[in-house]
């Protein structure tokens, strides 16, 4: 067995939802050495977050985010964590929804997500950067 790790930072995305795969997959050219594996991808920050959704239709991430903003809400007047924007505590909150990491097979020097799945970056602030993105591989 194994280890790779590599930590990389992505491309700037406007708020929203994103497919990343294949930034993952060139900042990671020694993934196509690992027969079987799995691979865990983590976020180096508090104000977005990763999942595994839909990869085909581009309408989910735009529901995604539309739904995000419905159930968490900016500019409540119990936020007390706004020195940092009205978009700020939501994000954090949004981001605890989502979670700061996704695990994801390897199969073949490729990730094995499903035929519909694809690994997504959930970015909550209106005006980020570039996040911070961490892949440990184990696998032969």
């Amino acid at each position: 067995m194994k280890t790779i790790q590599t930590t990389f930072q992505l491309n700037s995305y406007p708020r929203g939802f994103h497919l990343i795969e294949s930034e993952i997959e060139k900042n990671m050219p020694k993934l196509k050495d690992i027969e079987a594996g799995i691979a865990h991808i983590f976020i180096h920050h508090t104000s977005a977050g990763l999942t595994l959704n839909e990869n085909a239709d581009p309408t989910v991430r735009g529901d995604f985010e539309r739904h995000f903003n419905e159930m968490v809400p900016e500019n409540m007047d119990y936020y007390q964590h706004t020195q940092e924007g009205s978009d700020d505590m939501p994000a954090h909150i949004k981001a605890s929804l989502l979670g700061s990491s996704v695990s994801v097979p390897i199969q073949k020097g490729k990730l094995l997500t499903g035929t519909w799945q694809g690994v997504y970056l959930c970015e909550h602030r209106n005006h980020a950067s570039g996040r911070r993105i961490t892949i440990t591989v184990m696998g032969d």
